[in-house]
């Protein structure tokens, strides 16, 4: 075990460090070009032109992808996060600013915008099909599962990867995993932009009970050059795994992934006519006081249509929130600096605006999250995720039979079915996956099972 500093000896994290645009995997290179584009909006650009990131349009948020009414997915999820997680980043530097006005360096906080809105739009990318579930699926394939076969033939800290899968680990392996023709770096994005969508910035040999974990053993030493270049705070190293403070960024990225998903899974939950407008009106104006709530009434009555009405609650609803989170980054900038932060900051927001998100919370899981048609998209997606975690395991594990092969044929080369060791093709076989939408997943399935042949008389 390494030794590491006692926590009242440890240096504060410090801006001036923490916002760096350094690219990964191009450490050498520096671009002398003079450009109205910062590093930091090129991440942005060079992942709305990126191919995972357009496949999300075919990736489950919560409700099944649409038919005659539009609800969220994958896709514009992101895109809404990055808008609110920008104006979070945006209103804390505004404030920062004023702090730190005398430093040398101040000018570096107008990037914590376009970082955290970069950060924003990849901190879903590394999501399988099929929402949440489809992450449980690959989990419990190793972990109950005919995966559970390999157990003895990998190490702990391998297992662990295999039966904790987390998305979020899964982009930082996306990001700067180097696949099959790539270039070195993976997406060469900035190290501020990597480090800000690390929610759990551990290994998954840490993980615990909740299956959460930043990033897998492959690439535990690029996360630990990551974080250790921008001054993140190691909180504890052993052999199995390594532990860092999450980089201040992150706290923001998380507001507004949790003040979207599940503000904007409300509205889509009325649009789906699974609640109703006199229950979820009350609700949504539950966050204000009675003086702001009686001004938000007198609107509504210039509003009929049901959807109409809804979408104005919920901008004020997610305007409030990101007033409240900008506070109370803000009043504790010095202890998430410290690495000493404790919870998300929609834990610490006025009891009013808390209280209130919690009954959201609570009635997201009393009437959303087991609403049938989601159910079944659980049991259809653990159902096509498993078949194919079989049918692929099997076919890497040996290559040399003919089904095997026939398959294997059908996997993108950038994915490494043929490495040498075990855990690496039972990784190229979850990064394969993992990578697939909702609608090659079934298509896939289909083909497989003999379901969608063509076959001309």
């Amino acid at each position: 075990m390494t030794t590491l500093k006692p926590q009242s000896e440890r240096r504060p994290m410090e801006w001036s460090r923490l916002i760096l645009d350094k690219r990964f995997g191009l450490e050498d290179y520096h671009d002398p070009r003079r450009s109205a584009r910062t590093e930091f909006q090129r991440d942005f650009d060079r992942l709305v032109f990126s191919s995972p990131f357009r496949r999300l349009q075919n990736k489950t948020q919560v409700f099944p992808l649409p038919g005659s009414i539009f609800v969220h997915n994958r896709l514009t999820h992101s895109i809404e996060v990055s808008s609110v997680g920008r104006s979070i980043a945006n209103e804390v530097a505004i404030c920062l600013r004023g702090k730190y006005a005398a430093e040398p360096w101040v000018g570096r906080l107008d990037a914590m915008g376009e970082i955290v809105g970069a950060a924003c739009l990849a901190h879903d990318l590394g999501n399988p099909p099929f929402g949440h579930s489809g992450e449980k699926a690959i989990s419990t394939f190793f972990s109950e599962g005919d995966g559970s076969r390999f157990e003895q033939q990998l190490t702990p800290e391998q297992w662990a990867d295999l039966t904790h899968f987390e998305g979020n680990a899964n982009a930082f392996r996306l990001l700067t995993h180097q696949f099959k023709g790539r270039r070195p770096g993976g997406f060469a994005m900035t190290y501020s932009t990597l480090a800000a969508i690390a929610k759990y910035p551990f290994s998954s040999s840490m993980a615990g009970e909740k299956n959460k974990f930043g990033f897998f053993t492959t690439e535990r030493a690029d996360f630990a050059k990551v974080a250790d270049a921008l001054g993140m705070i190691k909180l504890e190293e052993t052999d199995a795994g390594i532990k860092y403070a999450r980089h201040p960024l992150v706290y923001l990225v998380e507001a507004a992934d949790d003040i979207c998903y599940e503000v904007m899974d409300l509205e889509d939950a009325h649009k789906l006519g699974i609640l109703t407008s006199d229950r979820l009106e009350p609700l949504l104006l539950g966050f204000f006081d009675s003086e702001r709530r009686a001004q938000m009434e007198r609107a509504l009555e210039h509003i009929d249509d049901p959807n109409e009405r809804i979408g104005y609650l919920r901008s004020c609803v997610i305007g409030k929130l990101v007033n409240c989170c900008v506070d109370v980054f803000v009043e504790n900038e010095e202890a998430i600096l410290r690495g000493e932060f404790q919870g998300q900051l929609l834990d610490h927001i006025p009891a009013t605006e808390r209280e209130a998100f919690s009954r959201c919370v609570d009635l997201s899981w009393s009437r959303i999250y087991c609403a049938p048609d989601v159910v079944d998209i659980e049991l259809a997606g653990n159902r096509i995720i498993t078949f194919l975690m079989e049918k692929l395991t099997e076919a890497v594990v040996n290559p040399e039979l003919n089904y095997s092969k026939l398959l294997l044929s059908k996997v993108p080369r950038q994915y490494q079915i043929d490495d040498p060791t075990l855990y690496g093709r039972l990784q190229a076989t979850v990064d394969y996956v993992s990578g697939m939408t909702d609608v090659y997943a079934l298509d896939l399935y289909r083909k497989l099972n003999g379901m969608s042949l063509k076959i001309n008389n």
